[in-house]
């Protein structure tokens, strides 16, 4: 079996678009095509649907794929095995990363990362959790650094690298904000003070969305949503322009913008950031201590969830 020829099939079927796979593995679109053609005639059947816009697996297809990728996945972690052994092949460790805060970690621990394994390539690619964690299943990422809480995790393996708090993020000039002294710690609050007000929050689909919506739920009012975002830095940002509300992670929180005051909420609502890689794959040298700086990195950066 042509271990190439299953990676062209794989990619064929993750684009969709056999011009478009073509490009992406380098060779000319008739070379992938005569391959397809050559595995299609060995087989007996085809693999794809055929259209102009839009290529999909038939039910052979479909069996094909998903033994290759499982062929693919057995390969790449017999390399890692042979590179940890032979420590001067070049090797790639490929990280998914959330948006913002995960590159800012990468950027702040790649240096001792790349002096310790200076022949492993690391390539940091920005996705959100969800896309992560099929990326993850795919083999098309090798770990992933994402944000959300245990309900949310799937059957791959998650390191805790850190806790955060999420915290409610509130116009300067509320009148609230009158009667509530500032603190070295954040002030707890009843969020159902705010039920009438507008809010700002992540979209559906966001790992966040389903804890932002237990805390309206649990405090028993429906939120008057001014405004769904797919970006958590707009948060702050919308609060800080007196147009609204929101809650986020304590990581957004600038101490030094004055247009916000920030306060707890009761119960202290948390997520985990979390290292997650495919169950039963082999972790790599160079991916165990890239856990381990990223272990590091939360420690520092992160503020310790409140008690009261």
């Amino acid at each position: 079996m042509d271990l190439k020829q299953l990676e062209y099939i794989v990619e064929i079927s993750r684009t969709n678009n056999i011009s478009q796979a073509a490009k992406n593995l380098f060779v000319s679109q008739s070379a992938l095509n005569q391959q397809l053609l050559k595995l299609e005639k060995e087989l007996g059947c085809q693999l794809f649907y055929r259209s102009r816009t839009n290529w999909h697996p038939t039910p052979v297809g479909e069996v094909y794929i998903e033994g290759a990728k499982k062929i693919l996945l057995i390969k790449k972690d017999t390399y890692s095995r042979i590179n940890d052994l032979m420590h001067d092949r070049e090797a790639e460790l490929r990280l998914g990363l959330v948006p913002r805060r995960g590159i800012q970690m990468f950027t702040s621990i790649y240096p001792r990362l790349h002096k310790a394994f200076p022949n492993v390539r690391l390539t940091p690619l920005e996705m959100p959790a969800r896309e992560q964690q099929e990326a993850i299943k795919n083999g098309d990422i090798d770990l992933g650094f994402m944000t959300l809480s245990r309900e949310q995790m799937n059957d791959d393996i998650y390191e805790f690298v850190g806790k955060e708090e999420m915290i409610l993020f509130c116009p300067a000039i509320h009148p609230v904000c009158d009667r509530i002294k500032e603190d070295y710690e954040l002030p707890v609050i009843d969020i159902r003070e705010f039920r009438y007000e507008p809010f700002a929050i992540m979209y559906q689909g966001s790992t966040i969305r389903p804890i932002c919506d237990r805390i309206f739920a649990e405090a028993g009012f429906d939120p008057d949503i001014l405004i769904e975002t797919s970006t958590t830095s707009s948060i702050p940002a919308l609060v800080a322009s007196n147009l609204c509300l929101g809650i986020a992670p304590r990581y957004y929180l600038d101490p030094k913008d004055t247009r916000i005051r920030a306060f707890a909420l009761k119960g202290h609502p948390t997520w985990d950031l979390c290292i997650s890689y495919r169950r039963k794959s082999y972790l790599s040298d160079a991916a165990a201590e890239y856990i381990r700086l990223a272990g590091e990195y939360w420690k520092q950066v992160l503020p310790p969830v409140q008690k009261n």
